[in-house]
């Protein structure tokens, strides 16, 4: 009897681990690009990718693990529009048999303003294009595994649905700001399609990519911005030293309204551990601090409004107590 046990668990064990050695590896060069993935391939599909979270995809540098993690890879999938300018170079060396596939593909892009032929890669701060995301990744499942077609439609209209009820909580959120207070100023150009969507002007200390430096230009045309538009606000990335960021505030003497992210997801246990998250997170923070102003003044007004109020309460009392003391004397 106990040979049989043991028999059978080790079969078991067997079955479970071929299943596990046979199961495909999907690499995302980030880890929204991961979360994404995730979501559609749910268990059958290992997920990977190769930008830590809270590191900068513009600057990262891949290192000998990431090409042994692309060699093993059966897809990888990439933003593309030059966000990972290392990419090709890593595939390449990896000598990789997986098929690339780049999800922004079917997006048409921001064009910088600054640099000819380049375009703004942030495409998915714009919850509704991440729609076209999910489309090239389901394909591409499909196209790595058809015989789990099924699993992959079911999944990317789950996954669907959360993005538009997403994309509608953003727009519904926007109202609650001021128009005069819609300008968002951060640290790196990465939020042109987020503003575009959802309507807020953008002002940024450098352009699309990390690797740009900072120009004196730059930083007096926000120092102008904030003075004119009486900005309340600034926020700081999650993946960019928040130093110049700092001294801004500090000089127009205004808040950092609270860390943002755009180029990478946030650490397991943080506000913005998925795509989803990350962007209601975003969200919730512009608000709450592109109000504060809005919502000071309004304090400010209710609290004039109750000094007033008490002042003719007690003013009132005061021509009551005074008339009685009159008629009190009149009478005597």
């Amino acid at each position: 009897m106990i040979k049989y046990l043991i028999f059978i668990f080790s079969f078991t064990s067997l079955v479970t681990i071929s299943a596990d050695a046979q199961k495909k590896t999907l690499v995302a060069s980030a880890s929204m690009m991961a979360d994404m993935a995730e979501n559609i391939a749910g268990d059958l599909v290992d997920v990977k990718y190769i930008v830590p979270r809270g590191q900068d995809p513009h600057l990262y540098k891949p290192t000998p693990s990431d090409v042994i993690m692309v060699q093993n890879a059966d897809l990888i999938i990439i933003n593309g529009l030059t966000f990972e300018g290392w990419i090709a170079k890593l595939i390449a060396n990896s000598g990789t048999k997986a098929s690339t596939k780049t999800i922004t593909e079917g997006i048409t892009p921001i064009q910088s303003s600054k640099y000819k032929n380049s375009f703004d890669p942030h495409a998915w701060m714009d919850v509704n294009l991440v729609q076209t995301y999910i489309l090239n990744i389901k394909n591409a499942l499909i196209e790595l595994l058809p015989e789990h077609t099924e699993t992959f439609e079911a999944n990317f209209t789950t996954y669907s649905m959360k993005l538009k009820r997403l994309d509608s909580y953003i727009k519904n959120q926007i109202e609650s700001i001021p128009e005069s207070q819609r300008i968002l100023i951060t640290s790196h150009d990465a939020f042109e399609y987020f503003g575009r969507r959802y309507g807020l002007q953008l002002e940024a200390i450098v352009g699309i990519s990390t690797e740009a430096e900072v120009q004196s230009s730059d930083i007096i045309r926000v120092h102008k911005v904030i003075k004119e538009s009486r900005v309340p606000a600034i926020f700081m990335e999650s993946t960019i030293n928040p130093k110049i960021l700092q001294q801004i505030a500090k000089d127009n003497n205004i808040v950092i309204g609270g860390e943002l992210y755009a180029d990478s997801l946030g650490d397991k246990d943080s506000p913005a551990s998925t795509y989803l998250k990350m962007l209601k997170h975003n969200i919730d923070t512009i608000v709450n601090g592109l109000t504060r102003q809005a919502k000071a003044e309004g304090e400010k007004v209710e609290s004039n409004t109750k000094f007033a109020y008490w002042s003719y309460v007690l003013l009132g009392l005061g021509f009551i107590i005074i008339a009685g003391f009159v008629i009190r004397k009149l009478n005597n």
